[in-house]
């Protein structure tokens, strides 16, 4: 597809990301600018204490507003509200969300490409043996009883056509980490095409991962949900209930 005739909207939701904040950009600009893409980036950050949406501000001056848009919010409120909100204010037709540097480009015309570590030469460094675990039991939970049909369920490096993301977002329930795994089930149901594209994770150059054992709580509860409200078979938003 002509990138002339795309624009590509990258969804960045951050909490004390100072330091990782204008590695994560510039990676951005360079790739967007190497391959001649109109492109943004909407940083959605949740009142982070050490200065985040300072150095926002900063980026925007040097990459200009119509590359870079803060929106912030008052409180951590959750990753997959932070998506909601940031999808207000996207102007491309494709949207990008993620947490990491941006690595591969579309090149077939599917509804929803994903990053996956677990095929092909996909990979994971820097992770000690407790992240690789986890990772890997939360993926084999969900495929095991939810049957998505992709190998990285847990993967927050995923490009939307917009309207198949804006349909997803009005369906899907879940407010935190289990926000991207619903996501993957609730395409397939609704009959969007999904491919994927291996990639390689590297661990995070500063700070700490927010992944602790409350949300590894809440993503075995919500994938116990999925299986309870019947999204395996008999997939019906009108019984879903809050």
């Amino acid at each position: 597809m002509s990138s002339s005739f795309n624009k590509y909207s990258v969804i960045l939701p951050t909490y004390n990301e100072r330091n990782n904040l204008p590695i994560i950009i510039w990676l951005l600009a360079k790739t967007f600018k190497e391959n001649e893409l109109p492109w943004e980036v909407i940083i959605v950050d949740d009142a982070s204490p050490d200065g985040t949406q300072e150095i926002a501000k900063q980026l925007t001056n040097v990459y200009g507003p119509e590359h870079i848009l803060l929106k912030p919010r008052a409180g951590k409120l959750g990753l997959g509200t932070a998506y909601v909100h940031g999808l207000q204010f996207v102007t491309g037709n494709f949207v990008i969300i993620m947490d990491a540097d941006f690595s591969h480009h579309q090149t077939k015309n599917y509804d929803i490409i994903t990053g996956t570590r677990y095929a092909g030469n996909g990979g994971v460094y820097g992770w000690d043996l407790r992240r690789k675990v986890i990772s890997r039991g939360a993926n084999f939970l969900a495929s095991t009883l939810l049957r998505p049909g992709v190998s990285d369920l847990t993967g927050s490096f995923r490009l939307y056509k917009k309207h198949v993301l804006e349909r997803l977002i009005s369906a899907t329930i879940s407010k935190g980490y289990v926000f991207q795994m619903e996501m993957m089930v609730r395409a397939r149901h609704l009959g969007f095409t999904i491919g994927e594209v291996p990639i390689t994770f590297v661990d995070r150059v500063y700070g700490e991962s927010k992944m602790g054992a409350n949300e590894i709580v809440q993503y075995a509860k919500g994938v116990w949900q999925l299986v309870i409200y019947g999204y395996i078979e008999d997939f019906d938003e009108e019984n879903l209930i809050e």
